[in-house]
């Protein structure tokens, strides 16, 4: 076993979203691979939330920016980007949040987020190696330090924010050819980029221009352990929704505030129950941020067009996640209340200990998703012996159905919702094939994607730069 290589981590944000979930992950098994691994990460709210760098990565080094009074600036009417700790910009564009899209901050701002960046690499002191997750400003904190092997991880939000400077971003964002600019200098500047899809292998040849030689494709990975089938009796699942949606609600509208979408028993009995039987009906479950590109209006409204067709029990639709006060477009809750469709559920924001149990409490994980950077949550729920609905684009198509002698799911066209709606009419079904096909994507996560096999490749990685 290697010991002693001195691994430095990054990460721009605070703990939010996917890229830091693999951070967590990918961390603590390279560390079981003899490196020593220091976590460089923002960091929001006290000791205990979900949203603090040292509680999120409990288990690793962690050297954290602290956002929580830029946070404060905003609220009260101040530019947070000119705190004393900015916070991180974003790389989409959302109205009324601190974090504003990165194409819009000007070039005062772009120093300071480098400036306090270099001050926390400074203090935590020169790695053997750098592992830079995504593309921002933090890589041009590490350039101006020192010239040490640096591994750059996309995570495919830069990449389509990219994409987005490239088709209208000079017209929407006043400083996007500067980003644009700053993030293809980033990406060239790396000895080894990362990406997780070979969707994204081939953006970034498009959009950085960088030597394909020097890509490597590495999905992410699933822990195994955690994200496995459990056998949950039908009474042990209902007992967990009464929980999450009527004893604990943190289900939230356009207020933002958790707990603002509230059920009682009747609806869990009225919509979650057959009652011919009193057993649970099969459970549909989307899990994800209320981002635009989740298209989460969209499978509201596909449920309410497969509802029609599923006879007189048809199940429900769990939606679970969301950060709260997050949302681009039209919000879920609104898109369901208007359309007036029944049985559908919001669960909000929980943590990953949850999620498995909500895995396993689901019987059809559907997320149409359209050119999604990856899609961890679909492996996770493969790990669990879910069968999945994916649409034909983004890092899904890498891992859905790729087997014809196998299929763990199904694929539906992007932007499709009658295609969309005809799938979730055979998924809900058809509990044979469900059960067949999540056994397939169970085996398939089992051979190719836990976080051993993934950090292996990574430690290669790092091997051959250091070599």
């Amino acid at each position: 076993m290697k010991v002693g290589r001195r691994v430095l981590m990054t990460l721009a944000f605070y703990p939010r979203g996917g890229s830091a979930q693999v951070v967590r992950y990918l961390g603590g098994t390279l560390e079981t691979l003899g490196n020593a691994l220091t976590v460089c990460s923002g960091s929001l709210g006290p000791p205990g939330s979900s949203s603090h760098a040292a509680t999120f990565f409990a288990g690793l080094n962690v050297q954290a920016l602290d956002f929580t009074e830029a946070v404060t600036w905003f609220e009260q009417g101040r530019d947070p980007m000119a705190a004393p700790v900015p916070i991180h910009p974003s790389f989409e564009d959302r109205p009324g949040v601190p974090d504003r899209v990165f194409a819009s901050l000007d070039d005062d701002a772009y120093h300071r987020q480098v400036a306090v960046w270099q001050s926390l690499l400074e203090r935590v002191g020169l790695p053997d190696l750098y592992h830079i997750h995504h593309l921002t400003h933090v890589n041009d904190a590490v350039a101006a330090l020192d010239d040490r092997p640096t591994v750059v991880h996309l995570h495919g939000t830069e990449l389509k924010m990219l994409a987005e400077i490239r088709v209208s971003g000079v017209e929407r964002w006043k400083h996007a050819a500067e980003w644009d600019q700053r993030l293809v200098r980033a990406g060239r500047r790396a000895d080894r980029l990362v990406v997780i899809s070979p969707t994204d292998r081939q953006l970034a040849i498009d959009l950085l221009g960088v030597d394909p030689s020097l890509i490597e494709v590495v999905p992410n990975g699933v822990d195994v352990d955690r994200f496995a089938p459990t056998r949950l009796t039908r009474s042990e699942r209902l007992v967990q929704w009464r929980h999450w949606l009527v004893d604990e609600p943190r289900g939230w509208d356009e207020s933002g505030q958790p707990g603002t979408i509230r059920y009682s028993d009747s609806d869990i009995d009225r919509f979650m129950l057959d009652p011919t039987t009193g057993e649970l009906l099969p459970v549909l479950l989307f899990v994800g941020r209320f981002l635009d590109f989740k298209r989460v209006p969209l499978l509201v409204r596909a449920y309410a067009t497969a509802r029609e067709a599923l006879g007189p029990y048809p199940p429900p639709l769990v939606i679970w996640g969301g950060y709260p006060g997050e949302w681009e477009g039209e919000h879920p809750y609104t898109a369901a209340t208007s359309l007036g469709v029944d049985g559908v559920f919001f669960v909000g924001w929980r943590g990953h200990a949850d999620l498995a149990v909500g895995f396993n409490c689901a019987d059809v994980f559907v997320a149409p998703s359209v050119d999604e950077p990856f899609g961890q949550v679909y492996l996770e729920a493969m790990a669990c012996g879910l069968p999945v609905i994916a649409t034909d684009s983004g890092g899904p198509k890498s891992f859905v159905n790729t087997d014809p002698t196998a299929p763990n799911g199904w694929r539906v066209p992007p932007d499709n919702e009658t295609e969309l709606a005809d799938a979730i009419v055979r998924a809900a079904s058809d509990e044979s094939t469900r059960r067949q096909r999540g056994r397939h994507g169970r085996r398939l996560i089992e051979r190719q994607y836990a976080w051993r096999r993934i950090a292996q490749k990574i430690d290669r990685i790092y091997s051959e730069l250091l070599t």
